[in-house]
């Protein structure tokens, strides 16, 4: 039996990992449960899942979740709760899937601690890549990737040698705005952006999904996780989502991983890895109902993002701090009405033009650089009109 910590269970990533378990009740326990506000949530998870300990990271959401809640589980509160329950003995496995860079503490807390990593949380490995990877090899912590993409490249390395790799081809399903002009991108709405033709996710994950940020970010992180320079990682659209990712070796061989979109595969897979159980979701491609897999190039012209995201990783340092920071900024931006969906490029450009890249040594300077960045972006924001 498998103890497990899932760091963010009532979001879209944590509650597919509670699926997971729920189907799996003779192999994992959940011993921890972590939420940032959504008391309901988190209650009635607690009382399905019977956790060892409660962690509320809102003060004022734990002092609500406290007073409602009957259970003998210790319940932590606060901005140290998540560093607290990683630390628990009784805890085999932290699942990272909170979002933003309040992910990176509770990651290298987790392989500090020499727990078995799962990781759905980009920004940890986007503002602290050097930091995670240096940690992760000194503890000899396999991190083991979530998102759809790197799941499928960790995959398709399994019992390959690794001198043979050539790239790594990540896919992007092109979001909602597949095709579109740099003109036509200027009337889109908060609602068409949230209209994703594959997966359902977040809203932050599905607004860069959009803007394709989030397939920026997954460069980046993709770089961190398997070592691989960044002219070396390639992005293409697959519009179906059947093709999560490729690896391509030197002999002109391509290995990709293929499946229905799905997110409690890689999941599953996380949690059991390496060994292999029945699909969760009962569900295998329906060869007879395909007519192709249709594969395009992304136009960087148009979303700006990819360029910007390889441009800060082979900056590195503070860079890519600032680039998730400054995103980050402009979707809630978007969100409230204040910018266009093109001034999300517009802002995340103009901060990192401006940017004074420093070198990253401790989370000191992750922290630093994340702070300046966002101060940056607002002041960016103010300055500009729809």
């Amino acid at each position: 039996m498998r103890e497990i910590a899932v760091l963010g269970s009532t979001g879209s990533i944590g509650t597919q990992t509670l699926d997971v378990i729920r189907l799996h009740k003779d192999r994992f326990h959940t011993a921890v449960l972590a939420a940032h506000q959504s008391v309901e949530a988190l209650l009635a998870q607690a009382e399905e899942f019977h956790p060892h300990c409660i962690a509320v990271t809102d003060e004022e959401a734990g002092k609500d979740f406290l007073a409602r809640y009957n259970g003998p589980a210790e319940v932590l509160i606060g901005a140290s709760a998540l560093m607290e329950a990683v630390r628990r003995t009784d805890v085999d496995l932290v699942v990272v899937a909170v979002v933003g860079i309040a992910g990176l503490a509770p990651t290298l807390e987790a392989i500090h601690q020499g727990k078995e990593l799962a990781l759905a949380n980009k920004e940890t490995l986007v503002t602290g890549g050097a930091l995670v990877t240096a940690a992760a090899d000194q503890a000899g912590i396999l991190i083991r990737p979530i998102d759809s993409e790197h799941s499928a490249i960790f995959q398709c390395l399994l019992g390959q040698d690794r001198k043979g790799l050539h790239r790594l081809i990540l896919t992007a399903s092109g979001g909602p705005f597949r095709g579109r002009s740099a003109e036509e991108l200027k009337q889109v709405t908060l609602a068409d952006c949230l209209n994703h033709p594959t997966w359902h996710m977040g809203r932050k994950v599905t607004i860069d999904s959009a803007t394709m940020f989030n397939k920026g970010l997954e460069i980046i992180e993709a770089h961190w996780l398997f070592r691989v320079p960044y002219d070396r990682i390639q992005v293409v659209v697959q519009p179906q989502s059947l093709i999560h990712s490729m690896v391509e070796y030197e002999d002109g061989s391509i290995i990709a991983q293929i499946g229905n979109p799905d997110m409690r595969l890689p999941i599953q897979f996380a949690l059991t890895y390496p060994e292999r159980l029945p699909s969760p979701s009962h569900e295998f491609v329906d060869w007879s109902r395909l007519a192709a897999i249709d594969v395009s190039m992304p136009d960087e012209s148009v979303f700006r993002s990819l360029r910007m995201a390889r441009a800060a990783g082979a900056a590195g340092g503070t860079m890519t701090t600032a680039l998730n920071a400054a995103d980050e900024e402009a979707v809630a931006a978007f969100v409230r009405g204040e910018i266009s969906f093109p001034g999300i490029f517009t802002i995340v450009e103009d901060v990192l033009d401006r940017w004074d890249n420093q070198e990253v040594r401790s989370l000191d300077d992750v922290w630093a650089a994340d702070r300046l960045a966002r101060e940056s972006a607002r002041e960016a924001i103010r300055g500009t009109g729809k």
